[in-house]
């Protein structure tokens, strides 16, 4: 039963099939057998459609298929059935499902003593592929080598050699029954039995031995001679026409264990499977399927979803095969080998991406999909399922993973890398001496035509003979190389992780897209591209609709050849289909025979698609590019910009194009162009055309014509430089980005550290973008501003600052790096400008391409001084930024500054001018105008089509140069003299050439256009300037307009007679003025040849009207390359002419609902002049004509001239109707406006003057919003035609990519390779949308592009650690759309970081005079001037000076005094205190000895600030601290948050680590230099940024104790920014006190301090009066100290100097404490500065008065007056009021001052008063008088602490409370041992309670009010009968809460003398949870 009983009977299948059934329903136990009719299918061979009696089983179809997979990589799909045979003496080998074990095959046991090891024979030899490959093996005549393979060993193929008798043929017949072998290691012979042979080598079965499961594979040498594994054995019959519907997935049969799924897809368990034993499968056993004619597959409900497979499982089967040969390969899984894994899996669906459909809409290809065509009964389901099996899984089967044949990416010529086969994959065998291609001689010279063959899929085959005639393009070979992608790139295409393609299929969507391409495109990689990810996508769509038993079937390979030329079919024979059988090259020699055997007459396809359909190779392609316009076009995409411009010269200096030459000798008429021009010459005599103001058949003598003179015509537009707020928007974005740089941690830039800002401008290779730079430098006056040149010498010195990219930059670059290094304290800007140009790297070893500025850029902006230096930034800039943005970009992406978006109408709507660029462009064609600003010149196309075919070895730039220089000329004299020669001129040439000639005849002035055509070959160029000027002499045209070569390399040179033309113009010109720059040539009428190989960002004059692009062609297909040249005519144009246009191109959705005004209702139009502007657009133009910029001339002028424009509409032109049109200075009446609309240009075609675009979209699409214009004329409005954007004439390529908004996705040009320096990542990646920023531009190209290899960014690889790419910290990328208008950006840049760095070093202090000075109390007693210290004798005597004078209390009530009383009563006329006043403030230079905040950075204070690094953060320990505070009543716990480096100011419990106290000073300490005595407080709320607590050089870096006191809730963020400072944190009650709390708690804790200091010093023997007792109490705006003195004049009238001095906090500190007998002072301080301070102020050196902000505080003499901790404002006036109450003394230091800064944040300004329950966001504010309310009323409560609430109630109530005292200073408010402040407008007289305190004498003062607050038991009724009140004066009282309210009104029986009502009674309003504070008002009776 062993052999298949090929070639008998068909009815012999059907018995063994039954035979087969039989036997393994008695081996399997378990097993219902299988139907056998199911099993058995119709056999294809001779009935194709008829069911024949003989089916074959299912397991062999199953095998088949994988068979046929492996072997040919795909499936043959031919239109015969498919049959699934089953092998039938497999079944019980391979386990069913049930868990019975196999039955063993008894074997026999080896003799005694003979070797048992796998891989070796009985005798002990070595059989392995592996050890013998190389050996020479000798065997007998007809006998071969084949493969066994071993179930041991499944990595190894055994050799043996057997007779071939009993091999099968081809075709699976012919195979004698039984066995004859010899085996290859012992050389034993005549094994007739395959068992007998088996046991021989140990092959170790554990089922029947049998030839056809054993022996896999005949065995081949290959041409190096190595023996490798060839074409498996067919054994069955038919193979080579079968197949079946599931691709890769193996389905093995029902009744095997499927533990490993083997190459050839028997599935058994000991075969070299994809999965050990140990992962089962579970997979469909019996889901055959049929796909004969007659057939349906409806039955095959599970084709199972192959699954990814992980490379673990693989990992372990390649890794013999590794060691199996050479090739690199070998040991990789096919997932991720080089060579894609094989696309097998997966068939395209019929709805798949593309139809070729037309562009707009979404066209989708069409792939087949088996069900096409299969027809036919349903077939009934198996109901072959065993008992024990599970339902199927989907997904687990895995695929047997094939590799392609490698396509070679080598040398195309070369020999191919030996492959390593893989396991069950047959790789292509070495090439033999048929695979060779011999191309034709005079292939090119016959057919006209050098193929172009684009690599496809698998090997091409040598070429031999004439191989110049041909190319051989990779242009699409990576879209079928699948790349491997992290999982998180392929979620974002919308795949999932195993979509490949079949080889089928990319083969047919290779000719969808050529047949879609059509005759004029050539193929474009990125839209193929596009095109692949697509039909992934389907599939994954597909996958997942169809989870479940999915029924689509892969095309197969026999389906392949008619699907494929089904497609090619509707092509009109543009494409052809050409099929083989053994190799590609049979194909291709095909081609090239019939094209070189080809009549001319005869028409050639576009393509040839050549398919080999191999069976040992599977299906390879390639696509012969026959298009005699294609495979030009892709022959000359291959070069670059350099080899082709290499090309073009080589071609004119070898003389290639003599007969080109010769050719366009004649004119079209076909007359000798020489001679026609010299007869014209002679006719026209000496004279020439006018040159201006005439016609062109007036003539006047040369000298005449030279010595004209226009009128001149200023035009102040031109030179003025001016910033416009795009630019300055810009300029403050990079610099945030330099801030934000400096802010990072990175520590990479301190500009602290800087004072001076210098620069460079480095730019490529332009001798007029040089003196453009220079010129935009010098107006801009920024060398000035900087301070780097003075104002006389700026001019000269300007050029040290721009360095041109030549061979001397490296000198002039020295010497600026010497400058760098010289001066640290500068900040250098290195500028690279237009820095996409020329970025190869140093080492590129490409330097053969022989160009002088190779990699220059890379060795001056990344050198390594460059790179180190840390006082120099990079800033590079450029229009086509993205061959910096690859994935080893130097610049972070956070570096990049983009220019803003500009959404022309609202950003721009100030500015009279909008960018017209690129995207303006493309939307351009939308407009419907009759000459499009984007054109193509179809005509001219055409003609160089017939010269191109004339002409195929010429470089088609060459013939289009040729052929525009004749179109030119022939337009000159068809203009000017042969008027028969128009029609040989296209129309678009003699246009533009009548446009040019005529203008400067119109005027006076002479003015006309400026034409560029662009020849990027410098030979071409110097050719057509030449050929052009002599046309232009010989017809007397050369006064007329100028023709000049624009070359990079030199200077503008205009004829001597222009250059008075245009210095005429300017005026004020000196006489050596010459033009220097394209601006400078504006109005002059001539023609700029532009060359070079790049444009580089040269800006042109206003007077460019069109520009010539038809050279550039399809050798531009980069991004860059396109829009550079494009990018010429971007431009600045006036507002009102793209108005009109933009309206019509804004029609977004929300716009085209609003109505549109009619433009017949004349008064609806006169309104919307008036009023602003509404959405509504105005003027649909239906009558009359609509110019090119949408404005009905007729009708919108009409009405204009109904009213005559008001001024009113030219300070805000609101319509969008009219204003499009007005050119706003100029237009005064109708009739103006008028004629400026008809000389826009020729109407529209009236079929578009309906189109609603023009009106039914609004100007603005944010709603309504006025367009306000300047005010001003616009300057230089010279009619709105010369204000168009220039026109630009591309090639018919350059005008596919741009012009075609294709369904609105971007111009495909953005598709493009972004450069041609670098490389896409990978063939599958997202597109870039349209709407994409240039931000996620930028982050696209970081993804998916990468640098190549002579790319200057090459070198930067990531670090090997974390894999991070390096980014230079200090560079920065500016990018904006060309001419837009970086360069003034980065100028304006320079001058703001100069302006920042000059800011950060200085400060905004407060700058006021003293307030009160009037009425201050004069000091009787007389001090001598200059003491240093007070004498406290006469001191003492001094009275205390009441009133205060700090200038922050302006807005306080006064201090009564006695003085006061005098003061008359107007004197105050206060604003309304609600909206807070703005302080004067006045700049200062920081100097040494300030205090800073976070923001300083500098080597001094750095360890001051930081820690030494960032895990020490936990060095600072918490320490509680608690003592009892009698005024509190309770205990307070505060904590210390202590630094290490802080604790020796600390004393600690022995034991612990508990804080005992804080160690103080003793008085009796010797003075020290390096030490300041007392401890430093600064409470700080809200600043922890902004808080100056850094007083590092305040005080000269001496040991100091500072504490930093913040509320609890701030904590972390203070101790975040102040890591080394030592904290007091308040208790959390106190997170919403007022800053006397703080104060208050201070002061307790250093009293506390004191006493426990005092203690544990006594134990010491220290007195107790020796402890020092002060402490300083200081804000956290406190910046700078000064000394001041008076300087003696010696004429008295002459008011006497000040000079001050700035000094140290230290020293002002440690004169201070130096006081003599300083103990008996209780408060001392220093004045506040001002600008205003005279030598008057200082005649005291020291003054009794009030202190603020700064003091020092004596802790023991103060010990009984408190701070009151329930304030917020006014508490240290309050405090000073008491202190001097008590007959303390107080001691201002008046020769030294104190300045404060004008801090924006923090302290209470953050005091926001909101209700406590929000009822909707939008609240107005709540006023001051709403702060209080009547007891349990129903008022708005809020959330604010009620004393804040009260206080700020007083500040604005005094109105109301006490109507007396306003501006009564005669009779103030008494306020009893409080000072609150109650409105400017009242007077205070403070009174204390106290026993013995010192008051103010009021007897005979009769008060206005009184003012209770909080009062003690001091405060008594007999106290305050000794006051007299006026009539009707009033009361206030406050206390805590209604119950004390009460009482203390009974107990100062308050009733006797004051009358209250019920409705008197108030509280704030806060709920009762906030403790509201309760007051009562009453009038005196």
């Amino acid at each position: 039963m062993g052999n298949s009983y090929a070639g008998q009977l068909k009815s012999a299948r059907f018995e063994e099939a039954l035979h087969n059934s039989i036997e393994a329903s008695l081996r399997c136990s378990s097993v219902v057998p299988r139907p056998i009719f199911s099993q058995l299918y119709l056999d294809p061979d001779q009935h194709p459609f008829s069911s024949a009696d003989v089916k074959p089983n299912v397991e062999e179809l199953d095998k088949d298929l994988v068979h046929r997979c492996t072997q040919n990589g795909s499936l043959d799909f031919s239109n015969t059935l498919t049959v699934n045979e089953m092998e039938d003496d497999e079944d019980d080998e391979e386990m069913s499902d049930s868990n019975s074990p196999p039955i063993p095959y008894s074997q026999k046991p080896a003799p005694e003593g003979s070797c048992t090891t796998d891989g070796f024979c009985q005798a002990g030899k070595d059989l392995r592929l592996v050890s013998l490959c190389m050996e020479q093996i000798d065997i007998p005549a007809g006998f071969l080598l084949v493969g066994a393979k071993s179930p041991n060993l499944p990595e190894h193929i055994l050799v043996c050699a057997v007779d071939k008798r009993f091999l099968p043929d081809d075709h699976g017949k012919n195979a004698l029954l039984g066995f004859s072998g010899n085996c290859i290691g012992c050389g034993e012979r005549g094994f007739r039995y395959f068992t007998e042979f088996s046991n021989h080598i140990n092959l170790k079965l554990t089922t029947q031995p049998k030839k056809q499961k054993h022996l896999k594979y005949y065995l081949v040498r290959s041409s190096q001679g190595v023996l490798s594994k060839g074409p498996l054995i067919c054994w069955k019959e038919c193979r080579s026409r079968q197949s079946s519907a599931t691709c890769h997935s193996i389905k093995p049969n029902s009744s095997v264990s499927s533990t490993g799924t083997s190459e050839n897809g028997t599935t058994n368990g000991y075969k070299s499977g994809f999965i050990q034993t140990d992962s089962l499968i579970l997979s469909p056993a019996n889901s055959a399927i049929n796909l004969s004619g007659a057939q349906d597959l409806t039955r095959n409900k599970n084709v199972v979803k192959p699954l990814a497979l992980s490379l673990q499982v693989v990992g372990k089967t390649f890794a013999a095969d590794a060691a199996n040969g050479s090739s690199s390969h070998g040991g990789k899984n096919s997932a991720t080998s080089s060579t894609p894994a094989r696309p097998g899996n997966y068939s395209l669906s019929p709805r798949s991406s593309y139809a070729s459909g037309d562009q707009g809409q979404s066209s989708s290809f069409f792939l087949p999909s088996a069900t096409m065509f299969i027809s036919g009964p349903p077939k009934k389901r198996h109901r072959g399922w065993y008992p024990g099996s599970p339902v199927p899984q989907p997904g687990l089967v895995v695929p047997v993973p094939t590799v392609h044949p490698l396509s070679r990416t080598e040398s195309l010529l070369s020999a191919p890398a030996p492959q390593t086969p893989l396991t069950g994959i047959l790789q292509p065998r070495p090439i033999p001496a048929g695979e060779t291609v011999i191309v034709p001689e005079n292939l090119l010279s016959n057919s006209g035509i050098r193929p172009v063959i684009l690599i496809g899929y698998g090997t091409l085959p040598y070429f031999y003979g004439n191989v110049g005639d041909i190319v051989v393009s990779p242009l699409l070979v990576n879209c079928y190389k699948i790349p491997q992608l992290e999982n998180k790139d392929l979620e974002q295409l919308g795949l999932t992780g195993s979509q490949l393609l079949s080889v089928e299929n990319m083969i047919l969507l290779t000719i969808q897209y050529l047949v879609r391409l059509g005759p004029d495109q050539i193929p474009l990689r990125e839209e193929f591209e596009q095109i692949m990810l697509k039909a992934m996508q389907e599939f994954t769509l597909r996958e997942r609709a169809l989870q479940m038993g999915a029924q689509w079937i892969p095309v197969s390979p026999g389906q392949l050849p008619w699907l494929a030329r089904l497609i090619a079919s509707v092509s009109q024979d543009l494409v052809h289909v050409i099929v083989t059988q053994n190799s590609l090259a049979e194909g291709i020699s095909e081609t090239l025979r019939t094209l070189s055997e080809m009549r001319h007459y005869q028409r050639l396809p576009d393509y040839v698609v050549a398919i080999c359909a191999s069976k040992i190779r599977g299906n390879e392609f390639c696509v012969v590019v026959l298009g005699q316009h294609q495979s030009r076009a892709l022959a000359e995409s291959m070069l670059t910009t350099s080899e082709f411009l290499k090309e073009i010269s080589y071609e004119l200096i070898t003389g290639k194009v003599s007969f080109l030459a010769s050719h366009f000798k004649t004119t079209s008429l076909g007359d000798d162009l020489d001679k026609l021009l010299e007869k014209m010459q002679q006719r026209r005599g000496d004279s020439v055309v006018t040159p201006f103001n005439g016609d062109l058949n007036e003539y006047v003598s040369p000298q005449e014509a030279a010595a004209m003179i226009p009128t001149q015509n200023l035009d102040l537009d031109n030179e003025t430089f001016q910033i416009y707020q795009p630019q300055l928007t810009v300029a403050r974005k990079l610099l945030s980005q330099v801030c934000a740089i400096a802010d990072s941690g990175s520590q990479s830039l301190d500009l602290g550290h800087f004072s001076k800002v210098d620069f460079i401008v480095i730019v490529p290779r332009s001798e007029v973008l040089v003196q453009q730079t220079l010129q935009r430098i010098r107006q801009s006056g920024v060398l000035v501003d900087l301070g780097l040149e003075e104002n006389g010498t700026a001019y000269q010195r300007a050029e040290k600052y721009v360095v041109r990219l030549d061979n001397e930059i490296q000198t002039k670059f020295d010497v600026f790096m010497r400058r760098v290094k010289q001066n640290p304290y500068t900040l250098f800007v290195l500028v690279h400008d237009n820095c996409h140009v020329e970025l190869t790297s140093v080492i590129s070893g490409s330097l053969s391409h022989g160009e002088p500025s190779h990699g220059l850029a890379d060795r001056v902006i990344n050198c390594r001084e460059v790179l180190e230096a840390f006082n120099l930034l990079v800033l590079q800039v450029s229009s086509f930024p993205y061959t910096l943005q690859t994935q080893q970009s130097r610049i972070s992406s956070s570096n990049e500054v983009h220019w803003i978006q500009l959404d022309g109408m609202e950003d721009m709507s100030c500015e009279e001018k909008l960018y017209f660029g690129l995207n303006e462009y493309s939307k351009s064609l939308q407009w419907g105008i009759t000459s499009p600003l984007l054109r193509c010149d179809e005509t001219f196309e055409k003609m160089v089509n017939t010269l191109l075919e004339r002409y195929p070895r010429l470089h088609s730039m060459v013939v289009r140069c040729y052929l525009l220089i004749q179109q030119y000329s022939e337009a000159l004299m068809a203009l000017t003299t042969m008027a028969s020669l128009r029609d040989h001129s296209t129309p678009e040439t003699l246009s533009i050439m009548d446009d040019l000639i005529s203008s400067p005849g119109k005027t006076k002035s002479g003015r006309g256009h400026m034409l560029i055509i662009r020849v990027p070959s410098v030979q071409l160029a110097m050719l057509a300037k030449e050929r052009l000027q002599e046309v232009r002499d010989r017809l007397g045209l050369q006064y007329r307009f100028e023709i000049i070569l624009g070359n990079p390399a030199s200077e503008v040179s205009v004829a001597t007679h222009f250059v008075a033309r245009l210095k005429t113009w300017r005026g004020n010109e000196p006489e050596e003025w010459i033009p220097r720059t394209y601006q400078d040539l504006e109005g002059l009428p001539c023609i700029v040849i532009l060359t070079g190989k790049d444009p580089l960002g040269e800006t042109f004059p206003r007077s460019l009207k069109y520009c010539d692009l038809r050279l550039i062609d399809s050798s531009y297909l980069t991004r860059t390359a396109l829009e550079q040249e494009v990018g010429l005519a971007c431009c600045y144009v006036s507002k009102e002419v793209i108005r009109g246009s933009t309206v019509a191109l804004d029609l977004s959705g929300k716009e085209q609902e609003r109505t549109t005004v009619s433009e017949n209702d004349s008064e609806e139009l006169l309104i919307d002049l008036e009023r602003p502007q509404s959405n509504s657009s105005a003027v649909t133009g239906t009558s009359g004509s609509i110019m090119e910029n949408g404005v009905s001339s007729s009708s919108a002028a009409d009405k204009s001239q109904q009213q005559p424009l008001t001024p009113s509409f030219q300070s805000s032109a609101n319509s969008v109707g009219l204003d499009e049109g007005v050119s706003t200075g100029t237009a005064g009446t109708g009739e103006t406006l008028k004629q400026e609309c008809d000389s826009l240009g020729p109407p529209m075609a009236s079929s578009t003057t309906s189109k609603p675009s023009l009106a039914s979209s609004s100007s603005s699409s944010s709603g309504p919003r006025a367009l306000p214009w300047p005010g001003g004329p616009v300057q230089g409005c010279r009619g709105l035609h010369a204000a168009l954007p220039p026109t630009v004439i591309l090639s018919k390529a350059a005008y596919s990519l741009l012009g075609s908004q294709r369904g609105g996705k971007l111009p495909s040009s953005s598709s493009l390779l972004p450069h041609a320096d670098v490389a896409w990542v990978s063939s599958l990646r997202p597109l870039l949308h349209k709407d994409m920023s240039s931000e996620e531009q930028s982050l696209y190209y970081r993804q998916w592009t990468s640098a190549r290899q002579h790319h200057a960014d090459y070198s930067n690889q990531p670090d090997p650690n974390s894999g991070a790419w390096a980014c230079h910290p200090r560079r920065l990328l500016l990018t904006g759309p060309p001419q837009v208008g970086k360069t003034g950006s980065y100028l304006q840049f320079l001058r703001i970081l100069f302006r920042m760095l000059i800011r950060l070093l200085e400060v905004d202090v407060y700058d006021e005079g003293y307030i009160n000075t009037d009425h201050s109390e004069s000091s009787e007693v007389s001090q001598s001037e200059g003491e240093p210290w007070p004498d406290i004798e006469s001191f003492s005597k001094i009275p205390f000076d009441i009133s205060v004078h700090d200038p922050k209390y302006s807005l306080m009530s006064l201090v009564y005094t006695e003085k006061l009383a005098g003061v008359k009563q107007e004197a105050r006329k206060e604003s309304k205190a609600e909206e807070p006043r703005k302080r004067a403030t006045v700049s200062m230079m920081l100097t040494r000895y300030a205090a800073y905040n976070t923001f300083h950075h500098c080597e001094q204070c750095h360890q001051y600030l930081d820690f030494p690094s960032a895990s020490q953060m936990s060095d600072s320990t918490l320490h509680a601290f608690t003592f009892s505070s009698s005024m509190l009543g309770e205990e307070v716990q505060l904590y210390f948050i202590i630094p290490k480096s802080k604790e020796s100011h600390f004393v600690f419990s022995k034991q612990g680590k508990h804080l005992e106290s804080m160690r103080l000073p003793l008085v009796s300490d010797k003075q020290n230099l390096n030490v300041v005595k007392s401890p430093i407080f600064t409470p700080s709320s809200g600043r922890h940024e902004h808080g100056l607590l850094n007083l590092f050089h305040a005080m000269e870096g001496i040991s100091h104790l500072h504490l930093l006191v913040v509320k609890e809730y701030e904590m972390p963020l203070y101790r975040k920014c102040w890591p080394n400072h030592i904290m007091l944190v308040l208790p959390g009650m106190f997170n919403n006190a007022g800053v006397g709390a703080a104060r208050f708690l201070i002061k307790e804790l250093s009293y506390h301090n004191l006493e426990l200091e005092r203690n544990r010093l006594e134990e010491l023997g220290v007195k107790r009066q020796c402890v020092w007792p002060f402490i300083v109490v200081m804000d956290d705006s406190c910046v700078l100290w000064n000394i001041h003195s008076v300087q003696e004049q010696n004429s008295p009238p002459v008011e006497a100097g000040v000079s001050s001095k700035n000094v140290s906090l230290k020293s002002v500190l440690q004169h201070i404490e130096a006081t003599p007998k300083i103990v008996h002072y209780a408060i001392l301080g220093i004045q506040k500065w001002s600008s205003k301070l005279t030598s008057q102020s200082l005649k005291a050196p020291f003054s009794r008065c009030h202190v603020h902000d700064f003091i020092l505080l004596n802790i023991e003499l103060t010990q009984n007056v408190q701070y009151d901790f329930n304030r917020y404002f006014c508490e240290d006036v309050d405090f000073n009021l008491r202190t001097n109450s008590s007959g303390l003394l107080i001691c201002r230091f008046n020769n030294f001052s104190l300045m404060k800064k004008h801090v924006q944040v923090g302290g209470q300004r953050d005091f926001i008063i909101k209700p406590k329950i929000m009822v909707s966001e939008s609240l107005a504010p709540i006023l001051p008088l709403q702060y209080v309310c009547a007891p349990d009323s129903e008022h708005t409560l809020l959330a604010a602490p009620a004393q804040f609430l009260l206080e700020k109630f007083l500040q604005h109530a005094s109105f109301k409370l006490f109507p007396k005292a306003i501006c009564n200073y005669k009779s103030p408010v008494l306020a009893i041992d409080c000072y609150l402040n109650i409105g400017p407008e009242v007077a205070i007289c403070y009174i204390s309670s106290r026993p013995h305190s010192s008051n103010v004498k009021c007897e005979g003062v009769f008060f206005s009010g009184l003012l209770l607050y909080l009062c003690d038991s001091f405060v008594g009724a007999d106290l305050l009968k000794k006051f007299k009140f006026l009539k009707g004066a009033t009361l206030c009282v406050i206390c805590q809460d209604r119950s004390s309210l009460r009482q203390t009104i009974v107990r100062l029986e308050l009733e006797d003398e004051w009358q209250f009502r019920l409705r008197d009674e108030f509280q704030t309003a806060n709920s009762s949870d906030d403790k509201p504070l309760y007051f009562l008002t009453g009038r005196h009776v």
